[in-house]
């Protein structure tokens, strides 16, 4: 490994040095125990330690097969797919990969007692196998999470509704949380020149889902002054949305936590924010009813802020302890859009507010594979910045996905895998200068000039 590491790291290195490497037979990955899947019975969801079921240890290197190809990570980042592998909810991703096992003799190599967890990443291309020739060993890539096959006509318009579809290193093995990857080679974009290997590895999940869910015309299909409202704005997901909003010519609602949050989207150039803790809302009356009540208290502050227009978009994915409240405030014909339920997949809401208003609910998951080329573009173009807040050593992604967890995160948590250390991998300094301030506007102060 540290031959591969001296190969990518050298300014004269070539593809030929990386493909002449010998690939190791063992690395090291971010792994669950499918003999540990129990660990946690019993104890409820925030209590539930992801440090105590990650492992970071060695397992066999794979070998690419035709369309795939084998990657140097040198860096990845947590997701929420993260969090929820790690504490084994809704279902263990054992039950996914045993699935997946099933469809292929290919696939079969999947259906492993051990995951090795993780759905972006940022690295070099070190292996290819048949048919690939869109990428080479030495290329510096970036990975989106969709695996697809494509042997259903349903997917052929969208690949997203392919039957087959899986997110990798969440329904598939060999995840970016390592030293080396598999993916299939149409997940493969190329790494933003301008930004370090941390930088890169962030973006690729929250970014393209982003971009789907309000841009796409798979989503709320978002135009010029669309008012939208964005939960968790200075968190993965939100912060990219804000981002997305204000280039689009909308206006961003942020919702965020607390006033450190408020400031950091403020920042970013939103102008209307609700902090929810110094507001106190409280959306449930208990653990089984919702408060209305506390909905049209909620409406009434974005009113407010608006000077009395409602939501036409809100951008929904907190889930059970938002949802209600998301339909509530809706425009008039306006459009919730959701892509994931973090706070409890059961979504109770007043469905007169939704069909009397006529109001609708999208549901998107991920982005096919051109979606996520557009929106990687946009982040390559300088127009879409990361918003990477700290990053970890591999072998501590037990405490960067508790963190994650427990909501201490703002922006994106990256884990540095074959990265020695932050701040490595730009190899377009003029562009990086231009855009220095908007790129660690979610670091803590940095000396970088």
């Amino acid at each position: 490994m540290i031959d591969i590491l001296d190969a990518v790291l050298s300014e004269d290195g070539t593809g030929a040095d990386v493909s002449a490497l010998p690939v190791p037979e063992s690395y090291r990955g971010a792994v669950l125990l499918a003999e540990e899947t129990t660990m946690f019975e019993g104890v409820a969801s925030a209590d539930k330690d992801p440090g105590k079921s990650l492992h970071v240890m060695d397992v066999p290197t794979p070998e690419p097969g035709p369309g795939e190809a084998l990657i140097a990570v040198m860096a990845s980042a947590v997701n929420y797919n993260t969090v929820w592998s790690a504490i084994f909810e809704p279902l263990p991703t054992f039950s996914f990969l045993k699935r997946y096992g099933r469809a292929s003799a290919s696939a079969a190599r999947h259906d492993l007692p051990y995951h090795v967890l993780g759905s972006d990443l940022s690295g070099v291309v070190l292996r290819t196998g048949d048919g690939v020739t869109a990428w080479k060993p030495g290329d510096r890539v970036v990975a989106h999470c969709l695996s697809v096959d494509l042997q259903s006509p349903r997917g052929h318009d969208d690949t997203m509704l392919d039957p087959e579809q899986r997110i990798w290193g969440f329904e598939t093995n060999f995840g970016g949380l390592a030293e080396l990857a598999l993916v299939n080679a149409n997940q493969l974009m190329p790494k933003p020149a301008h930004l370090t290997w941390e930088e890169s590895a962030g973006s690729g999940l929250v970014n393209s889902t982003a971009y789907r869910q309000l841009v796409s015309r798979n989503g709320a299909r978002m135009k010029q002054g669309d008012t939208v409202l964005i939960w968790g704005a200075a968190g993965g997901l939100g912060s990219y949305a804000t981002q997305l909003v204000r280039n689009g010519g909308a206006v961003p609602i942020c919702v965020v936590s607390d006033e450190h949050k408020a400031e950091l989207v403020r920042s970013s150039g939103a102008e209307l924010v609700i902090d929810r803790s110094a507001e106190n809302y409280r959306f449930w009356k208990d653990e089984h009813e919702p408060d209305p009540r506390e909905w049209a208290r909620f409406g009434r502050k974005i009113r407010e802020l608006t000077g009395g227009e409602d939501p036409d978009i809100v951008f929904e994915h907190p889930g059970r302890e938002t949802f209600g409240a998301s339909v509530f405030v809706a425009a008039r014909g306006g459009t919730i859009v959701t892509c994931a339920s973090t706070s409890g997949y059961q979504h109770v809401f007043d469905n007169r507010y939704l069909w009397m208003s006529l109001k609708r609910i999208i549901g998107t998951h991920f982005a096919n594979y051109r979606e996520a080329w557009e929106a990687n573009r946009l982040i390559c173009r300088g127009m879409i910045h990361p918003t990477l807040s700290i990053s970890y050593p591999l072998d501590e992604v037990g405490d960067a996905t508790r963190s994650v967890h427990l909501n201490q995160h703002t922006g994106k948590v990256g884990i540095r895998c074959l990265a020695p250390r932050e701040g490595l991998g730009v190899s377009d300094p003029e562009m990086r200068a231009r855009h220095l301030p908007a790129i660690n506007r979610f670091r803590p102060a940095t000396t970088e000039e």
